[in-house]
């Protein structure tokens, strides 16, 4: 199977390009990139075969009346796609996306904006907008399809009675301040919310059949947590969000209104969120259409097709990034002193690391990773690393990632740069730009996390 790709998704690419071993890299990133594209990935995904919608090989009959819905950064990407494949099926429908400035805006599907990456008044307005649009244009027996994607958390959300807007922006700071991963955070918000953690169903009663198409931006593709899981079953409880603020030590810095929501659901007072076996769930199916995993598949191909033996080594990387860097340096030295004579190696990893803030710089978790790995490879020839994320934003510069190999440090100190103290200052950026490093894309209208490539020859 071959992936062709499209032109300018590293608008740097002839820059970084150094030798073919960079090319390869980029060229094998860039199939990773293609395969998350919103738009493809519905358009492929959605068909109509005579009176049934079909989602790759499985189909249902529907009565000829689809609305979709949606939220998150992909958003506006996968109404196209479903405009693509569906036409004149879909009757309307609301999505919320972060930015209506987009290159291209769907028909019959209505964009509206919402705030990210803290839900605010233009949240608040888009989320009741798309309500009340199910509530007042879904009629009994039509289909309604959700598209979701990273991001969905912040733009759609109605505060669950009495909370207001502000109280579960100051709780979802506070998480994020403290550090709370994805998994954390989105526990917590499914329970001080009205559409998450498989309650947004319940505006859904009519609806003949509900399929949610998600672009997946959360290590393991787990759909409960992405976009904190609107309609699919909550596993989590209150006592579970209990005891994630508790935890992070956020529990006194919270208002008075969120506190005794959460003790009032640990007591069982008040209804928890969908739970597995809830007679709604028999009319949803959720399918992933993009993801990490599914783009490390098609970068494999593209790989073996350049003739490298390539090995998926994880699509759940995470960690501290420097040290993820300096770990997989170890990995490319041991391929360099143990490969068989003359043969090409790739190795292809997703994912999403962490960095802790220490300094003033500018960088991100991939650029940090990028320059551990350059620091333990130092001085070793024929390697190569470059790694990005996939929605082209790294961190708090304007570059998605970066490439390296063993001769980035040597030529750092040269020009009188010490690479450990831009990363002590967390200024990887800085670093690499200077150095025509840094991998530049913009912004791509997706996100599945974060991809490495690793070749050796």
């Amino acid at each position: 199977m071959s992936v062709h790709l499209r032109e300018g998704l590293i608008k740097n690419r002839d820059m970084l390009a150094r030798t073919k071993l960079h090319l390869d890299v980029l060229e094998v990133l860039e199939v990773g990139l293609a395969a998350a594209n919103p738009r493809t990935a519905v358009k492929n995904f959605i068909s109509l075969r005579g009176d049934t919608l079909c989602f790759r090989d499985e189909c249902f009959r529907f009565n000829g009346r689809v609305h979709v819905v949606g939220f998150g950064k992909a958003g506006a990407g996968m109404a196209l796609g479903c405009e693509d494949s569906l036409g004149d099926v879909i009757v309307g429908g609301v999505v919320i996306v972060p930015t209506l400035d987009v290159h291209e805006k769907p028909r019959k599907i209505l964009l509206v904006e919402g705030d990210h990456p803290i839900p605010k008044e233009k949240t608040l307005k888009a989320s009741q907008a798309l309500v009340s649009y199910v509530q007042e244009n879904v009629k009994e027996g039509d289909t309604v399809i959700v598209l979701i994607s990273g991001g969905g958390s912040a733009l759609f959300e109605i505060p669950y009675p009495p909370l207001t807007l502000e109280d579960v922006a100051i709780t979802t700071r506070n998480l994020m301040r403290a550090g709370a991963d994805i998994i954390e955070l989105n526990t917590v918000r499914k329970h001080i919310s009205h559409v998450k953690g498989g309650r947004f169903i319940r505006f859904l009663e009519k609806a003949g059949a509900v399929f949610s198409l998600i672009v997946s931006d959360v290590v393991g593709d787990p759909p409960e947590f992405i976009a904190s899981g609107p309609t699919e079953a909550d596993t989590t409880t209150f006592k579970d969000a209990y005891e994630v603020l508790q935890r992070r030590r956020v529990w006194d810095q919270l208002p008075d209104r969120v506190k005794d929501l959460i003790l009032a659901g640990v007591r069982g007072e008040i209804p928890e969120t969908l739970k597995p076996g809830d007679r709604l769930l028999t009319k949803v199916k959720n399918f992933i259409v993009a993801s990490n995993s599914i783009s490390l598949e098609r970068m494999k191909i593209r790989a073996a097709e350049l003739g490298y033996r390539v090995t998926i080594l994880t699509s759940m990387m995470v960690g501290e990034a420097r040290e993820v860097g300096k770990f997989l340096g170890g990995v490319a030295k041991h391929l360099t002193k143990y490969k068989n004579p003359g043969e090409k190696i790739m190795i292809l990893l997703g994912g999403e690391t962490t960095v802790t803030v220490q300094g003033n710089g500018v960088g991100g978790r991939n650029q940090e990773l990028c320059v551990g790995f350059s620091l333990s490879v130092r001085g070793l020839g024929n390697v190569v690393l470059a790694s990005i994320g996939t929605d082209g934003v790294d961190g708090n510069s304007p570059a998605a990632g970066g490439i390296c190999d063993g001769y980035l440090v040597d030529e750092a100190v040269k020009l009188g740069m010490d690479p450990h103290r831009y990363l002590l200052d967390n200024d990887t950026y800085t670093l690499l730009k200077f150095l025509g490093r840094a991998i530049v894309t913009g912004p791509t209208g997706t996100n599945v996390n974060d991809l490495v490539v690793i070749a050796v020859e």
